[in-house]
């Protein structure tokens, strides 16, 4: 049986020493075949038509190019899963996040140590990543939003205080967030979000969300009431849950121990909201591996509506396959139909005996 061939990656980089050196490392890297260049559009162009790379590792700090017009040229004229290496994370948490949403499937820290030895440690991470990469569907178009109006609740005779809308999301997540968030009426139902990110980024992610949104969007604060019209997002270092309080519920952070290998989990914010049944709403979008899967079984089984991404439009068809294959999914979609489907699935599921007078005899 012949051997797989080894996954062709570029490495986009101006910096020199790092460039060469992260090369030769990936290339000592078992199924790894690995080429650089700087972030010049020729020499960028020169390589994708010479090697055909099956993974991309664009430099976000380049100073030639902007790395983010290349991660959109990329997505429109060579659509392949994209890595993303950062200077300074915490430093650069907005730009990091804008890369996540112009294609970038992860931003690592670059390494600042160019010792032998710093270079050779990264470069084991980094094939790990490539090759989680490589199983990731080429990016096709970005997801675009419907230019119908947003559907709203109370205009369907629905009152979005009684229900709570929990949202898991890993791989792919930022845009597919941005997706729904932006479908969302005025009057969407109380949210929270987990995405597997740094915990840099996840106040930058909230703020580009909540920039186009008709909902506010902030990152998660301990304690703090769940509110109609408003979606917080966990903190990417600590899980995050909702707890009941007067009439109503609190985001409540609790512990640091990974779960499924991830802190904060889709699991841990799903289980939370189990004690909902009914009144929950429960949303798992594109990810790697299985995350979230079952606590979506969890509350289909309390009764909750739930509602996981289709393949088409999962940059990573994990999280919401494994949940499909469980049974655990009543419904699914593309993001930015989500908002809408529920509107339309909590409207047709009201009791008869509350139809609107005009519709009876």
């Amino acid at each position: 049986m012949n051997a797989a061939p080894p996954l062709r990656v570029l490495l986009i980089d101006d910096a020199p020493l790092l460039r060469r050196a992260l090369a030769a490392q990936l290339a000592g890297q078992s199924g790894l075949h690995a080429t650089a260049c700087d972030g010049s559009i020729p020499s960028i162009r020169a390589q994708l038509m010479a090697l055909h790379p099956d993974v991309v590792v664009v430099d976000l700090g380049l100073r030639s190019t902007d790395a983010i017009s290349i991660l959109r040229r990329l997505r429109t004229h060579y659509p392949v899963p994209t890595l993303v290496l950062a200077d300074a994370p915490a430093a650069r948490g907005e730009r990091s996040v804008e890369a996540l949403e112009a294609g970038a499937l992860e931003v690592l820290p670059r390494p600042t140590n160019l010792k032998a030895d710093a270079i050779s440690e990264f470069a084991v991470t980094l094939a790990l990543r490539i090759r989680r990469a490589a199983l990731a569907r080429r990016p096709g178009a970005p997801l675009t939003v419907g230019l119908a109006p947003r559907a709203g609740f109370r205009i369907a005779g629905l009152e979005p205080a009684e229900y709570v809308v929990v949202v898991g999301a890993s791989t792919g997540g930022p845009e597919a967030l941005r997706g729904l968030i932006e479908s969302a009426p005025a009057d969407f139902p109380p949210t929270v979000i987990v995405q597997h990110i740094p915990a840099a980024f996840t106040r930058s992610l909230a703020a580009r969300l909540a920039s186009t949104a008709s909902i506010r969007v902030t990152e998660a604060v301990d304690g703090e009431p769940l509110r109609v019209g408003c979606a917080l997002i966990a903190r990417g270092d600590t899980h995050l849950t909702i707890r009941p309080a007067a009439g109503g519920w609190v985001a409540r952070y609790t512990h640091q121990q990974p779960v499924n290998g991830h802190c904060p989990s889709v699991d841990v914010l799903f289980d939370s909201a189990v004690p909902a049944g009914k009144r929950a709403i429960a949303v798992l979008l594109t990810g790697m591996g299985a995350d979230g899967a079952a606590g979506l079984l969890r509350l289909y089984q309390a009764g909750a509506l739930t509602i996981a991404q289709d393949a088409a439009s999962s940059v990573v068809y994990g999280m919401p396959k494994v949940a499909a294959q469980l049974g655990a999914a009543r419904l699914t979609a593309p993001p930015a139909d989500i908002p809408g489907l529920i509107v339309k699935t909590l409207r047709s599921e009201r009791p008869q005996a509350i139809a609107p007078q005009a519709a009876r005899g």
